[in-house]
């Protein structure tokens, strides 16, 4: 991985004449991550930079978060930007409104988890259980060290019978652990489903979809954008599938504010 400004006259040549549809994770990539999510709060200076590049005819923004749908819309206020929330799973944007079929069975192991690992986690300072409708999350970010692999057993034992039963997946994040629906579904494959979309809407080729995140969560889409687009990982240079990085969400701000010059110019 290359460090995007170190190569930026190259990345300029791509992008410069292109439609682009640019893919932003919220929590690590617009905003820093908070010691709970309810904390995380959008700048207004970064709200108006996407009402301007939300603006421009030739750009397309989609937000992929894990946050439920509700939750992340309220986090970025803005309309005429495609919202998708519980990692793909639901999505609402201009002349879209897509939520999966989920059993009433999951929904009651959902239910049925979220208030289990309330109880079991409640002595563990810092733990916190953040049930979002269609997944379920255990951020430990706050939890003493010496306590994660407490944790992480008490997690594994709550859903083990419904894993093996393949009524759930389960997923790690950065200082989190997710139940998911059962589903062949992910960040990569609701990119290139909405990049499928925008192709056939628009009637042309010429679409570069560019991707930046900064959790496990997000190399599903950097794997499915390899030579499609540009994948741009937030945080330090490591083993990631991504084509550049970016080293914190201050980066990712500037690298914004230059698509926004070029598609203004």
């Amino acid at each position: 991985m290359k460090h995007l400004f170190k190569e930026w006259n190259a990345v300029k040549a791509k992008i410069k004449d292109k439609y682009l549809f640019v893919f932003l994770d919220f929590d690590g990539t617009l905003v820093p991550i908070a010691e709970t999510p309810d904390k995380a709060k959008l700048p207004k200076k970064i709200k108006g930079l996407l009402r301007k590049l939300a603006d421009n005819p030739r750009l397309k923004i989609a937000l992929i978060s894990g946050r439920a749908i509700g939750d992340i819309k309220n986090k970025i206020g803005l309309k005429g930007i495609i919202y998708s929330g519980n990692h793909g799973l639901e999505i609402e944007g201009p002349k879209i409104n897509f939520k999966p079929v989920v059993s009433p069975r999951y929904r009651i192991i959902i239910e049925r988890l979220s208030n289990e690992l309330k109880q079991k986690t409640s002595f563990i300072k810092g733990a916190l259980v953040e049930d979002k409708g269609l997944s379920l999350s255990l951020h430990y970010r706050l939890v003493n060290k010496k306590q994660i692999p407490l944790l992480k057993t008490v997690f594994h034992e709550a859903v083990v019978l419904y894993l093996v039963k393949n009524r759930i997946k389960i997923k790690p994040g950065k200082m989190v652990l997710e139940v998911r629906p059962p589903v062949e579904w992910n960040k990569g494959k609701i990119v290139l489903w909405l990049l499928s979309r925008q192709i056939f809407a628009l009637k042309k080729e010429g679409i570069l979809p560019i991707y930046i995140g900064d959790d496990v969560t997000d190399e599903d889409a950097f794997k499915a954008l390899k030579r499609k687009g540009l994948s741009i990982f937030v945080g330090k240079a490591g083993d990631s599938q991504a084509d550049y990085y970016l080293k914190n969400t201050e980066e990712v701000v500037k690298f914004l504010r230059l698509i926004m010059g070029l598609k203004y110019s």
